[in-house]
């Protein structure tokens, strides 16, 4: 399968870090859509298909943990979907807590290149 039958959601509210990982995704040739907040995230996350959804924990509305637990209760429509949390040092405790809830893995947004990205998103992929 090639990568633009893929189809990524990034949930994600700043603005610069959003536009970031959408034009590295697109130009890697995903299909990508967005979200800026946790409201709209978890409305697209129930009512679409992705494959997989980069998930940010601190959003206005609805945070990213709130997000999988109401996953939890209420399963996305895409049966296979992985989620990777977006996540910056220090926030362990949350990231074993989304582990618990289901994501399969996380980014640490300072710590990663575009090419890093690139890969690990590319490995989470295969997985699904």
């Amino acid at each position: 399968m090639d990568n633009s039958q893929k189809k990524i959601l990034i949930v994600e509210d700043d603005q610069f870090l959003r536009e970031f990982y959408q034009e590295l995704l697109n130009g890697a040739g995903y299909f990508v859509d967005v979200a800026a907040d946790g409201d709209i995230g978890l409305s697209k996350i129930q009512n679409n298909e992705y494959n997989l959804v980069l998930l940010d924990i601190m959003l206005p509305k609805k945070d990213g943990v709130q997000i999988m637990r109401d996953l939890k209760s209420n399963p996305p429509k895409s049966p296979n979907l992985a989620i990777v949390i977006l996540t910056n040092l220090g926030q362990d405790l949350v990231i074993k807590e989304c582990f618990e809830l289901g994501a399969e893995g996380y980014l640490i947004k300072s710590a990663l290149n575009p090419d890093q990205v690139l890969n690990e998103i590319k490995s989470y992929l295969q997985k699904g």
